[in-house]
């Protein structure tokens, strides 16, 4: 039952009573899991490049840089650093003083190594007035801890990551922020030395991300000859999802709706804002200090170099068909390219006429095309690339998550565990069609690849669903190409002690 209150609360989010009851009905029926036929690997699915190939790749980037195409880099930097730093948390209330886990030893062994080592010192002699190296002698351990995630102190246990010091260099140090304009430098800049980058931050946030950039902006300029262009946006509040309880009825605190974020894969609507015709998505914590960002610089410009030289034959293939002067024998050779290049497999496209299969191919390529670069997997967390079945029944390659494979199926799991590689979130998007129109990235999305969680709420249990993730579910009906980069150009900083591993130091 809605009530008037509950109509001015979906207004002022602009939500429709619609989407509101969609959203409910998916906490009663769930989402249906996909349907694989294989994990994707080097056999089958993941392009690897030989050295001939990358130097071509290599080389059509640099020339479609020199075109007047605008070229965005898209960072997602409004998540806050709070899990990083977890373990820390729970040793602020653990009934021991002394580090004693694996994670809490290595921390302070490594506490000297810090990007943010020399700020920590400053807070803790004005706020407890010793300096960590005495606090240490006094095993005041907790004191240190209390500088670093306070407010009192540097405030990390609530700022977000883009905002926290990574990297130390000789007489400066950097964040994560500053690093990704060194890289957009490196890869993205275009031929009248102009660099878009976009951040999409959270609204209490915003102020510190410009004052932080406002800051180091010009002086990267001069260094670098170079013009930024920074923009940001917001997660929209419509993309906001409604918590429901133990009984998937709207969830109500003092009789009002309880609404959520609705995850990563509400950021389609921020990417279909943007003006751009070739798009890099990085998250933000993986990212390296200067002396490793030739390796990822090298392998950004390779898939994007992919991607301009597919994009050109699909545009092509696209004209073609338009024009109407084609022969059979062209429609075998573009249905040759779908099959073996962007890997798209329907078993009835033999038994299609002529005429049909225009149309069939004419559907399949006209969409956005992005390149997704898989690395080994090493045991990393995170989604994996998979030939998943669709609902029209083809096969295309897509990134998947553990919650949309069936694992109670034998089959199944095991394509999920002996999967050779997973998804580091390293994508190059082309969102123009051939006409040079923008897709409506929006009619691209998979809406039944939705997730729900239970969580708790003032001791009640609450539901939460978060929306089709950005590289699996918002991007399901995209053309998507594997391409294998090495594992050194993924460097996330999940916990605080990722920042002790070597590629960060």
């Amino acid at each position: 039952m809605i009530t008037e209150s509950d109509k001015l609360s979906l207004e002022e989010k602009g939500i429709s009573s619609d989407a509101f009851q969609k959203q409910l009905d998916s906490f009663k029926t769930g989402f249906p899991f996909l349907g694989l036929s294989s994990a994707a690997s080097v056999e089958r699915g993941i392009m690897v490049l030989s050295p001939d190939d990358e130097r071509k790749s290599l080389n059509s980037w640099d020339a479609y840089k020199a075109s007047s195409k605008k070229i965005v880099k898209f960072v997602p930097a409004s998540g806050a650093a709070s899990r990083m730093f977890k373990d820390l948390f729970e040793f602020l209330d653990a009934p021991y003083n002394i580090p004693t886990s694996a994670f809490e030893k290595s921390f302070f062994d490594g506490l000297s190594k810090f990007a943010f080592y020399e700020d920590l010192d400053a807070a803790c002699l004005k706020n407890e007035g010793k300096d960590i190296a005495t606090l240490l002698a006094g095993a005041n351990y907790k004191s240190i801890i209390k500088n670093l995630l306070s407010t009192e102190g540097l405030n990390y246990g609530s700022l977000p990551k883009g905002l926290l010091k990574f990297h130390k260099y000789a007489g400066f140090s950097r964040t994560p922020v500053e690093e990704h304009l060194q890289e957009g430098f490196l890869y993205a800049k275009n031929d009248r030395g102009e660099v878009n980058i976009h951040f999409t931050v959270s609204p209490e946030h915003k102020p510190l991300f410009e004052k932080l950039i406002d800051s180091k902006k010009s002086a990267v300029e001069t260094e670098l000859s170079v013009t930024y262009n920074i923009d940001y946006s917001e997660q929209k509040p419509s993309t906001d999802t409604i918590a429901a309880d133990a009984n998937n009825e709207p969830f109500r605190e003092n009789g009002k709706l309880v609404f959520r974020p609705g995850g990563h894969g509400a950021l389609i609507e921020n990417l279909n804002d943007l003006d751009a015709d070739i798009v890099f998505i990085k998250n933000i914590d993986n990212t390296v200090p200067d002396k490793y960002k030739e390796i990822e610089t090298k392998y950004k410009k390779i898939q994007a170099g992919v991607l301009v030289e597919i994009q050109s034959k699909v545009f092509a293939y696209l004209k073609l068909i338009d024009s109407g002067k084609y022969t059979h024998d062209e429609l075998l050779e573009i249905l040759y390219f779908m099959q073996n290049v962007l890997n798209i497999k329907n078993p009835d496209t033999k038994l299609l006429e002529d005429a049909e299969l225009v149309l069939y191919l004419k559907r399949k390529l006209d969409r956005p095309i992005r390149v997704c670069g898989m690395v080994k997997n090493v045991g990393e967390p995170g989604g994996g690339p998979f030939l998943a079945v669709n609902s029209d029944g083809t096969v295309s390659p897509q990134i998947l998550e553990s919650s949309q494979i069936d694992m109670s199926d034998p089959e199944k799991k095991e394509m999920f565990q002996k999967g050779t590689h997973f998804n580091p979130v390293d994508i190059v998007c082309g969102i123009k069609d051939y006409r040079g129109y923008h897709f409506n990235l929006k009619d691209y999305v998979d809406y039944n690849t939705g997730f729900i969680s239970v969580k708790s709420k003032g001791g009640r249990e609450l539901k939460a669903l978060e929306l089709p993730g950005l590289w699996n579910g918002a991007m399901s009906d995209w053309n998507t190409v594997f391409v294998e980069v090495p594992i050194e150009t993924f460097n996330p900083v999940k916990t605080i002690n990722d920042l002790l591993r070597g590629r960060h130091l």
